[in-house]
């Protein structure tokens, strides 16, 4: 039993030392992160009452093994020791330094919610490390668990790495697999292992963890892996689930779920001696975009694994592009966001419109089409675009609908698609679907005085295109472009690239496009839809009479213009470490 002078911490105490370094505002900290070290600081003193003790020399122990046994691995911290930053002390003591009185550890579940960049895998795959060789438990089970086996792969190979730095570690523990194909780590004197599970892999049951390290929680659609987690545990004395997360855009995910009820149970609102939650956030009313103080409260590495020069230049570069703000705000700044964010402000937008722009301008031009095909109600558009010596484009873009159900649309979508049409921003065929036939004419014109070098097209309804433009005869090549998150082209041509190409264009400046009231509609209507590695794509806001067939049409013609490798699938990353 720990003496009332153990409980309340001592000077040597490096919990309790950044608790009341919080607590006073010498470290700066968001209110939940507050919350949860005045928990630590009255449980400081009163949590004997409950049953709980603080063994410092425990806590001293865990963060000792960091430091002392473990080495980083990647960049300028190849094989450095693995010093814990005060906040991740401050965790790492707290889940090893609470006892309960039967001499077993207080917490069976932690919750981390922090910035992209912080260091909160490589913190999990020490965590892991710890509780496979120091607790001396009998046939331990260690798990590195995602939805996806290629996340889980990633705490994982964290582990793996650290132990082929570590002389004590790669001693004592055998690697089943090599290099990156590593699948398992065994202590064979406990008959313990750390291994990768995911809910996406077969053959995987019975799991009984000592430890499970969940990683990207807000990526979870559902409760499968923790549930499984939870109910394996069962068996052990002292098991922990440890969780590791950025912030979300789902508040009825499990993760908000895991938010709130962290954050309630450090501000003393629940009462659960179990769960230890450190979330980083922001404080009401503060905002990351006006002031930059408060980058700490959710970036506590910042300076270390994380430089201010970046989030400098993500704040830049998501300025009027409301949906790029919303992926910083949320990986960069701890901040839950909405699902649906316009992609891009009509302020921005209209610095990309010309009025002195014409299509004389593209005459003898080489040129690169992007083509998106409607059937009833949506448009069918054509773009094209000019790639520059200095690496600008120029463009404009062409569209189509039924002239029978025309002004129906126009009540419906809130538009004046008839007035476009007598100042020629559309064109209509007749009937009341599209007859492509129409809009092959209109190519012809176009390849009479421009060199098309092809055409990038969503594979919706091409074959009745390409039809017309056999029955035309017009020479022109069709290649496919990718539209989904896992639908990249032969061409490798894929929409996630495709944005980002044009987004960087709008960030330099250097997109000019030929004004027409219906791609500026087309662009208020787009907003983004963003998978679990941050690729984008375009989809429609949620109201009726919504259409986006314009800028995705626009978009591959950008990115085929300037589309350079085909040696692999592209990813979105800009904008995450």
């Amino acid at each position: 039993m720990a003496t009332s002078r153990t409980r309340r911490g001592t000077t040597s105490d490096v919990v309790a030392r950044y608790a009341r370094a919080v607590v006073t505002g010498k470290v700066v900290a968001g209110p939940h992160v507050r919350d949860a070290c005045v928990r630590h600081l009255d449980d400081l003193e009163h949590g004997h009452e409950r049953g709980l003790v603080w063994d410092g020399k425990a806590a001293r122990r865990a963060v000792g093994f960091f430091r002392d046994v473990l080495r980083l691995n990647g960049g300028e911290f190849e094989g450095l020791a693995f010093v814990l930053l005060d906040w991740q002390a401050f965790i790492v003591g707290s889940l090893f330094g609470w006892l309960r009185v039967d001499g077993t550890r207080r917490f069976r579940e932690a919750y981390i919610e922090s910035g992209k960049g912080s260091g909160k895998s490589p913190l999990a795959a020490g965590v892991g490390l710890y509780m496979l060789m120091s607790d001396q438990e009998m046939r331990a089970e260690v798990y590195a668990a995602a939805t996806r086996r290629d996340q889980a792969m990633i705490l994982f190979r964290d582990a793996v790495a650290m132990v082929d730095l570590s002389p004590q570690l790669s001693r004592r523990l055998l690697k089943s697999g090599r290099g990156e194909r590593c699948y398992n780590l065994a202590y064979l004197a406990k008959g313990s292992f750390f291994r990768p599970i995911s809910s996406d892999s077969s053959g995987q049951s019975g799991p009984r963890p000592h430890c499970a390290l969940i990683d990207e929680v807000h990526e979870h659609k559902d409760r499968t892996v923790i549930d499984i987690m939870q109910a394996g545990k069962k068996g052990r004395r002292q098991p922990l689930i440890f969780q590791i997360t950025n912030s979300g855009v789902d508040r009825t995910s499990l993760c908000y779920e895991k938010h709130e009820y962290g954050a309630k149970v450090a501000d003393g609102t629940l009462d659960d001696d179990a769960f230890f939650a450190y979330i980083c956030a922001l404080d009401e009313g503060e905002d990351p975009f006006e002031d930059e103080r408060c980058w700490f409260k959710a970036n506590p590495s910042l300076g270390v694994t994380i430089q201010r020069s970046y989030l400098e230049e993500q704040v830049r570069l998501a300025r009027g592009m409301p949906s790029l703000e919303s992926v910083v705000r949320r990986l960069n700044f701890c901040q839950w966001v909405d699902a649906e964010n316009p992609w891009i402000t009509n302020e921005v937008w209209r610095s990309c419109e010309s009025t002195t722009l014409t299509l004389d301008d593209f005459k003898d031009a080489v040129v690169y089409g992007g083509l998106d095909l409607s059937g009833l109600r949506d448009l069918t558009a054509l773009a094209v675009a000019r790639r520059n010596d200095d690496g600008s484009v120029d463009a404009f873009v062409d569209f189509w609908t039924p002239e029978d159900t025309m002004l129906e649309r126009a009540r419906h979508d809130h538009v004046p698609y008839d007035a476009w049409v007598r100042k020629g921003y559309l064109y209509t065929t007749p009937g009341k679907v599209i007859k492509y036939g129409v809009a092959v004419k209109r190519l012809g014109e176009h390849m009479e005085t421009m060199h098309f070098e092809g055409i990038a097209y969503d594979p919706y309804r091409i074959k009745y295109f390409r039809d017309e433009l056999e029955s035309a005869a017009l020479p022109v090549d069709m290649v496919s472009h990718g539209q989904g998150f896992y639908r990249a082209s032969d061409s490798q041509l894929w929409m996630p690239r495709s944005i980002e190409l044009i987004e960087q264009l709008i960030f330099d400046g250097k997109l000019r496009v030929l004004f027409n009231p219906c791609l500026h509609w087309n662009v208020s209507c787009a907003v983004i839809e963003t998978d679990a590695k941050n690729n984008r794509m375009f989809k429609k806001r949620k109201e009726n009479g919504r259409r986006i067939d314009g800028i995705v049409a626009l978009t591959m013609a950008v990115g085929f213009a300037l589309n350079k490798s085909t040696e692999r699938e592209p990813e979105y990353q800009m904008f995450i470490l």
